[in-house]
Parts: C-alpha cells; structure tokens; sequence
C-alpha cells in the first residue's frame, strides 16, 4: 500500500535544455546540475498553508482552477497522454495531483528523450519508486521508450533487466552505448519481451541469451526468446554469423528490419530461413551483397510474406524478382527503389503472380517503361501507393493507363520523370483521392 509520505522522483532538467523552458521548474524543492540531467527523490507536497497570505491566495487560485473539478477518472485519463518526466512534474503540484500521478496504471510505459538527460539514474529511481508495493519488482511495467538518449548505457539496461519481468516492448534507438551483454540479460531476464528496437545501437552485433539464462531458464524459455519484433537498423558491424545466431534463438521473428546492414549476405538470409518461416514483414535496404540468390531464400516464406524492403540492392535483378513473385503471391508492399537490375519483364511477372500488391517503389529502375506500367493497371486493381521518381522511360501514356485502371490510388511520385501536364491533369481526374509528388512547376 502506497502511503503519502513515500517518496517520487522527479526528472530535473538543467536551465539551458528545452524541457526546463516547457516545465515549470521549482527553485526551493528541485536541484540541478549545470550541462547535466539529474533525478531526484522528493516528499509530496505539503497538505497546508501557514500563512494568511497564502491561504487567501490558494483559495482564490482552487476558486479559478476548474480543472480541479474534474473527477479522479479524468485526470488519470489526462495523465496517461503525458510523457514521463512531465507526469512526475505533476506529481508536485499538490498532494491529490501526487496520488494521481502514481497510479499504477499511469505506469505500464516509462517514456523518456533528450540528450542531455541522465537516463541511467532516472530508471534506478524510477523503477526504485515503482518497486515499492513488490519489493525488487515492477510488476505493472511492460513498456519502456528510451530512444534517442545517448546517455544511456549498459547500466541502464541492467536496472530494467533486473526490475521488469513484465516488459514486453523496449525501445532503445540511437543509444550508441549500449552493448550486446546488455541486450543479453534483458532478453533473458525479460522472458515475455516481444517488441526489441536497437537501431542505431552500433555496438550490438547479436541477439541471444546469456550462457548463465540458456541453462538455468531453459523450462521457462526452452532455450528460445520471444522476441516477434525485431529492428536492427544501422547495427552497422551485425555479420552472417550474429544472424545465424539471432534466427537461431529468436525464432517467432514475424517482423525483421535490416536496414543498412551492410555486412549481412545471402547465407545471412539462408540461416534466417532455416528458423524463423513466420516472417510477415523483412527489410534488407541497402544491403549491397545480397543478391538474387537471397531473393531465392526468401521466397521460402511463401504466401506468409507481405512486406518487403530491398530498395538499393543493387545486385538483385528480374531473377530474384521472379523467385517473390511466384512463391510470395500474398505479398502487399514491396520497395525495390534503386535496384537498376529490374526491368518490365520483372515488374510483368510481379504484376501478374501479386495481384494483390497495394504499395510498389521502383524508383530509380531506369529500365523500367510504360510496359511495365500497363502490365500492373491490368492486374494489380487494388494499388493504392507507387512511386516511378527518376524512371527516364516513364511517359504520360504509363500514367493514364495506371490512372484508367487503379481508382484506388491515393500517392503517385513522379519527381524527375518526364511527364507532361495533361498526363498529370489525367491522373487527377480518374484518381480524385490521388496526391502526386511531381517536379513539372506548370501543374498545380
């Protein structure tokens, strides 16, 4: 049972951040740091007003706030929309505001951001707080947002590893410092972790438990983590070997990003392949070594993938295009944006085998023509996003017949592509809903 005289923290910004000039800082019950965020512990505040003065002047003040009229229900509601450090400002306003601010179902997210903030300190004395009715335990605590805080480090990531069974969704993009042990004790800490964002996080080069988890939590995980969401963009140093790995133990994966992934390779995606067959959603942008031959494992998946990324892999051509084609006929997005390799031919098959394509990218496919154009407005009725930026072969005649046949089609980019005016005017008139990102300064 929470008593009032427990203590909160609250997150302190240093004068010269912009989160100090949002909020309302208190100069008699607050510290700062100078070029430094802080968190502290602080009592609720006090329940009476000494002084005459400040009576009358409290009283007139409750007598304007209306907001004190609302019931308890709606200021929980109002809190919930509130980031962190704003919630735990609330918190000092006054001591109905502090037991609101601390309901435990303002606090199954812990959402953080800035740069400047000491976010390892912030989550000791957050999850300390949060603690404090199951000793050593937030039990009500199942998603924590931290992208964007440099400061964090693997410290950090230990508090909540040892503090939050319950977490289900972490978020940790940008946090360059943190490493792969402690990605591995949250992992295996955390047994109901589903939603893991490391993009940006250099440092990390696999996804696994730790060797200690792997023997004594083996009834509990069966030596698996379950992990269904998984984004590892820019982890720039991520090899064949750290996927092998990661498919290894992750194996209800059903949402992968590799974006920018530059080491990873065809037998990258053979390992994927071999252990995670429910991927719904992939992304291998810019990674320049895959080929057609990763197309041919990917196909793998099937009519269970609906989402593909594999915008500037260069080495992948009509070949690979065929292999998704034939085997992944569900498929619902694809984003082959700067594959050169692709021709009508590719863009036939796929329109042909995927009729139910909803989102297609092959910008900057100069192979690609007013051919390609006709065989996807005969087949593929339900498109409603396509992008032809920088496709040189692509006329205004393409466009019509798209516009024709696909009433559904809500974006078109045609920057830096040579089509007139009225092929424009003709878009717009049969796709009303249609907005067009062009570079011809006579239509608008």
């Amino acid at each position: 049972m929470r008593t009032l005289s427990t203590p909160s923290p609250a997150l302190i910004f240093p004068p010269t951040s912009p989160g100090f000039q949002n909020g309302r800082g208190s100069s008699t019950s607050s510290s700062s740091v100078t070029g430094e965020t802080v968190a502290m512990v602080h009592s609720p505040p006090p329940t009476r007003l000494t002084h005459p003065l400040i009576r009358l002047a409290a009283k007139q003040q409750k007598e304007q706030a209306h907001v004190e009229r609302l019931p308890d229900q709606s200021m929980i509601h109002i809190f919930s929309f509130l980031p962190t450090n704003q919630l735990c400002r609330c918190a000092r306003v006054c001591r109905r505001w502090y037991n609101l601010a601390w309901d435990p179902r303002l606090w199954r997210t812990i959402r953080l951001t800035g740069e400047t903030i000491n976010v390892d300190r912030a989550l000791k004395v957050l999850t300390r707080r949060l603690c404090q009715d199951t000793p050593n335990v937030c039990l009500m605590l199942e998603t924590v947002i931290v992208s964007g805080c440099r400061r964090l480090t693997d410290r950090g990531l230990y508090t909540i590893a040892q503090c939050c069974p319950e977490l289900r969704r972490l978020e940790v993009s940008g946090c360059y410092n943190i490493s792969n042990e402690a990605v591995f004790d949250v992992v295996s800490l955390c047994p109901n972790l589903e939603h893991l964002d490391v993009s940006g996080c250099s440092k990390v080069t696999c996804i696994s438990l730790t060797r200690e988890a792997s023997i004594k939590l083996s009834p509990l995980h069966g030596k698996q983590i379950s992990i269904r969401y998984l984004d590892m963009t820019d982890c720039f140093v991520l090899e064949d070997e750290g996927l092998h790995t990661i498919a290894a133990h992750c194996t209800q994966l059903t949402h992968l990003y590799l974006r920018r992934c530059v080491r990873i390779t065809d037998e990258g995606l053979r390992y994927l392949m071999i252990y995670c067959t429910s991927i719904k959603e992939l992304s291998v942008s810019d990674c320049r070594f895959v080929s057609d031959f990763g197309m041919r494992e990917i196909a793998k998946l099937e009519s269970r993938l609906r989402y593909l990324s594999i915008a500037h892999c260069g080495r992948i051509t009509d070949v690979g295009i065929r292999y998704i084609a034939k085997y992944c006929s569900k498929l619902r997005y694809l984003n082959a944006r700067g594959c050169e390799g692709i021709t009508d031919h590719g863009v036939e098959y796929l329109a042909k085998n995927c009729t139910k394509l909803k989102s297609l990218d092959i910008g900057k496919c100069p192979l690609v023509s007013d051919t390609g154009l006709e065989f996807l407005a005969l087949n593929c009725f339900n498109l409603k996003r396509l992008s032809l930026k920088s496709c040189e072969s692509i006329t205004g005649q393409g466009l019509q017949i798209v516009a024709a046949n696909c009433f559904d089609l809500q974006m078109l980019n045609v920057q830096d592509c040579d089509v007139s005016v009225d092929a424009l005017r003709f878009v717009k008139r049969h796709c009303k809903r249609c907005i067009i990102e062009h570079t011809n300064p006579a239509f608008f």
